[in-house]
Parts: C-alpha cells; structure tokens; sequence
C-alpha cells in the first residue's frame, strides 16, 4: 500500500483499501484513498504548510454557504479532505450557479480588508494585516510584493518591474473603493471548480481574504474560466461598476501574472507586456 495511504488509515483509524494519484498538486501530490467502510477521502501532501488551507476551508465552511470539501484530518505535510464527486466541465448552467455561489460569498463583508491570518496563493505567503484602505492594501499587499519577488528571483527585470511600479504609483487613479471589504475565495479557475449536474458541487484551493470583489472577477475573466452566462447571471446579483471590463480587470490581471512569473517563469511575461501596454504603461 502506498505510504500515503497509511498515513491517511493512521490519521483517520480507518483502513485504506485502494489509491491513486490524481491531477491538479501543483503545490505537491494530491491522491485519492478508498476506504474499508465505504468512504473515498482525498489526501494531499506537500512542502507548504497544509494547515493553512485546511484553516481556510474550515473558515469558508464555517462561515459561508460556498461549497467546499470538509476537512477530515489536517496537519502541515498532510491534509486529508472529502471527496467530492465531479469534473472541471464548465456549462452555461454551471457558470450560472458559480455566480450565485460567488455573488453570496461576496455579501459576507468586514470591517477592513485583510484577514485574520496570514493565507497562501499556492505555495505563495499571502499576507493580510487588517487595512482601511482597499487601494492601499492592494498597492502593498498585493501587486508590489510579487513585483519585488518576481524581480529579486530574476524573471522580471528592471524595465519591466518600473512599469509595474508606475502602476502601483496611479492606483488610486485607476482603481476604485468599495462599498464594503468583501471575502472572496481567491483562486478561482477551472481546475479548483468540481461540478456535476450543472451545479458546483465544489471549490477547491482557496486564498480568501477580505477583498474588493472585483479582484476576483478579474481572475475569472484572466483565467477564461467562465464567460458571459457567469458575468450575466453574477450581474443580476452584484452590480459590476463602470469601467471594470475597460480598465480595472486589466490592472487586476497584473497580480495573479506575477504570481505565475514568481512560480512558473519567462513564459509569463509576455503577458505582463501586454497587460502594461494596455493600461499604457
């Protein structure tokens, strides 16, 4: 049996009967495990502390109605979750349930932008000291922390992490406040949306703090994970101001493209271009 699968019978005092690997441990190696009494159960592994994720999950099963998978047995080199039944096949119908699912997540709200602890995007620290300020948050916490790792790891050079330093210097011209900090789930794109039936039945790999709600449209929109039947239907929920699809989901995108230099190279600047040039930068 694989050793996996009896750190899992250990943690859970169940014995495991079956695994394998499944896709999507960008972060590390994520398997499945069947059990002696019937049950299957998803166990992750990996060098970033999983005990922050299941803290994430636990807070968004705690506090919200958003679908994830409960935590069965957590601990920094071992998460075991439940497993949920679905694919990454996005519908019409499933575009419209994300943005029910999304929009009420959204109407959960603070009284600043932050969170109670520090989260993860990836294997990425996401820190969340509580701010008044959403533009200042976002300058800061944000976009002008990965410029600087993307820039002293190497990908980003010097030109490039000027440009995206203008853009931090006008973001109280380019971006606007909220009504309210709102909790978004911070990772959403396809492979973390598990459905079925035309409904989501999950989401998986958050990085939730409390945010302006925009930030994570512009994910969506970035990722091409769902298109208009979400914009529509999470519309009719939550009005999108003005100027968001003209300018903001670009100043936006920025932030999750250096994350991807940061963990994934040169392959991502191409995209850091276009989006400074668009914004005219």
């Amino acid at each position: 049996m694989h050793p996996i699968a009896r750190n899992v019978g250990d943690a859970l005092a169940v014995e495991p009967t079956a695994c394998r690997e499944l896709d999507g441990g960008m972060i590390g190696q994520v398997h499945r495990v069947d059990l002696a009494d019937g049950a299957s159960v998803v166990a992750k592994t990996g060098e970033t502390p999983l005990s922050v994720e299941a803290s994430m999950l636990r807070y968004l099963e705690a506090h919200t109605d958003l679908p994830v998978p409960a935590v069965l047995s957590a601990s920094d080199d071992l998460l075991v979750i439940e497993y949920v039944d679905g694919d990454s096949t996005i519908t019409p119908a499933v575009e419209g349930d994300a943005a029910d699912h999304l929009a009420a997540l959204h109407d959960h709200t603070s009284e600043a932008f932050g969170f109670p602890f520090e989260t993860l995007c990836g294997p990425l620290a996401q820190p969340n000291p509580w701010t008044d300020d959403w533009i200042a948050f976002f300058r800061e916490h944000r976009l002008c922390r990965q410029a600087r790792g993307a820039r002293e790891e190497g990908p980003l050079d010097r030109e490039r992490f000027e440009r995206v330093q203008r853009v931090a210097d006008d973001l109280s011209e380019l971006l606007v406040e909220p009504d309210e900090p709102a909790l978004i789930h911070g990772d959403v794109w396809r492979t973390n949306v598990l459905a079925a039936d035309g409904e989501v039945r999950a989401f998986l790999d958050p990085a939730i703090y409390y945010a302006h709600p925009e930030v994570e449209l512009a994910y969506v929109d970035w990722t091409d994970t769902f298109g208009d039947p979400f914009f529509e239907r999470y519309r009719s929920r939550h009005p999108i101001e003005p100027g968001f699809f003209e300018h903001r989901r670009f100043v936006y995108r920025l932030y999750p493209l250096l994350v991807h230099v940061r963990l994934f190279g040169s392959e991502y600047l191409p995209g850091v271009d276009a989006t400074l040039t668009e914004l005219g930068y």
